[in-house]
């Protein structure tokens, strides 16, 4: 029975989560979680490297022996904040035209398309293969076994802060650990969540996180755009104590026990008891006053990330919405966002025994990304550890282009966008024009010239 072992590692504001899982034939066989309260994190960036290391390790911990397998390797996710998507292009010349394109000269014409002239504060975290091009010939998805005297590789690079990318990987080396991969967090979520439909015609995916909220869009099965809100559901626990005059470990009880997102479907009639400061004995609340708290937290995040979706008619998109991440386990929550985006909304749902609430399908996505990559993608993203492969041989040499110092620059949310200098905006009053022609059609031609 051919088998392969995966760790998947979600850094969360609010808790580390860490999931062992066995990929039998295709198919995902979750053997271990660790779920810990993290520390040292704030908004979905390391902020102390030592305690996010400490909280690494004890979630690890606890995988660890749940699933009786020490963990070596693992897959970090790396947040949306300030990330950004360019285009890139390389070529290299294979020397003997009667030779095969082998494995070097992919990871040779991958470094190729990496050399850019990056700001020193930024780093590339992922590079995504569209197509090669072998002697003109293009479409092409992998050119290994072909012949050829010039190869061409079109995609797109990841390139994100240093400062939280050196965070990231120094928490995870500092816990015990190798960070085999470092992957971008949306994109993993997006095409693993996302069935191929609303991958094609385009979805929105919301992962409505502890520290943050990050609304990501999917179209052509690639990911096009992400924006990210510095608020999410620690927000609304802080909301429920400063209002109530209670603890956060109350309050964050009573929002998992009794809360609503949306204040309608709450009742007026029933009450619960809860621990307020300066009161001898519990107060009835009812779960119509707690459902208006939280919902109008959660109508301040929705209005906002509806705001910038709405600068690029994102939210007219077939594939509507779907919501992810611990406060979409909120009862009403598909029912407000529909209401505020006047869309089609799901919320998802692992369906794996142990890991059916929305809080865990980073991680699970983390390791099935990782899970179906193909060789070429594998190939290619070998690469990002900077090294050049000769043509006469299977052996790497060291290449520092990438390994660069760390700035010490504060970073915050910001958005991911696919950029390209020679955009020409002239173009885009006779793109809006093509919108009325299928559904499809529109979205395609929208996004090539709007994003390209």
């Amino acid at each position: 029975m051919n088998s392969e072992m995966y760790v998947g590692l979600d850094i969360g504001t609010t808790s580390i989560k860490v999931i062992v899982a066995e990929n039998v034939k295709g198919q995902m066989n979750v053997l271990g979680l660790g779920n810990e309260r993290s520390y040292g994190i704030d908004r979905g960036i390391i902020v102390d490297i030592d305690k996010a290391s400490e909280s690494i390790r004890r979630a690890v911990d606890q995988a660890e022996e749940k699933s009786g397998i020490q963990i070596n390797d693992v897959i970090v996710g790396i947040p949306a904040n300030q990330l950004k998507i360019e285009p890139c292009s390389g070529m290299v010349a294979i020397s003997d035209q009667s030779r095969e394109i082998s494995n070097a000269d992919v990871k040779n014409v991958t470094v190729s398309a990496m050399i850019k002239n990056l700001p020193p504060e930024r780093e590339i975290v992922d590079t995504l293969p569209d197509e090669f091009v072998v002697d003109g010939f293009d479409g092409i998805k992998d050119p290994r076994g072909m012949v050829g005297v010039r190869l061409e590789m079109k995609g797109r690079i990841i390139t994100g802060p240093k400062t939280i990318i050196h965070n990231i990987r120094k928490s995870v080396i500092q816990a015990g650990l190798n960070p085999s991969s470092i992957i971008n967090s949306p994109l993993a979520q997006g095409k693993t969540i996302l069935d191929d439909g609303e991958q094609d015609f385009g979805t929105i995916l919301i992962d409505m996180g502890g520290g943050q909220t990050t609304a990501s869009i999917i179209h052509d099965h690639q990911l096009k755009f992400t924006t990210v809100d510095s608020e999410g559901g620690e927000y609304i626990t802080k909301d429920i104590s400063v209002v109530l005059n209670t603890s956060v470990e109350s309050s964050e009880k009573v929002k998992r026990d009794y809360g609503f997102a949306d204040a309608l479907e709450a009742s007026e009639s029933n009450e619960f008891p809860i621990e307020v400061v300066g009161q001898s004995q519990p107060v009835k609340l009812s779960e119509k006053y707690l459902a208006e708290i939280i919902q109008a937290r959660i109508d301040q995040i929705f209005n906002r990330i509806a705001k910038s979706l709405s600068g690029i008619s994102a939210l007219d998109l077939p594939g509507g919405i779907v919501l992810t991440g611990g406060v979409a386990a909120l009862p009403g929550i598909s029912e407000l966002a529909a209401d505020r985006f006047n869309s089609n909304v799901r919320v998802y749902i692992p369906n794996q025994m142990g890991l059916r609430h929305p809080s865990f399908s980073l991680p699970l996505s983390l390791v099935t990304y990782r899970a179906n990559m193909s060789e070429i993608q594998v190939l290619v993203r070998s690469s990002l550890e900077g090294k050049i492969v000769s043509e006469d041989s299977n052996d790497v040499e060291d290449d520092s282009f990438i390994q660069n110092d760390v700035s010490d620059d504060d970073m915050q949310s910001d958005e991911v966008y696919d950029k390209n200098k020679n955009a020409d905006s002239k173009n885009k009053k006779g793109i809006m024009s093509k919108f009325k022609s299928g559904a499809k059609n529109k979205w395609r031609g929208f996004y090539k010239d709007f994003f390209e």
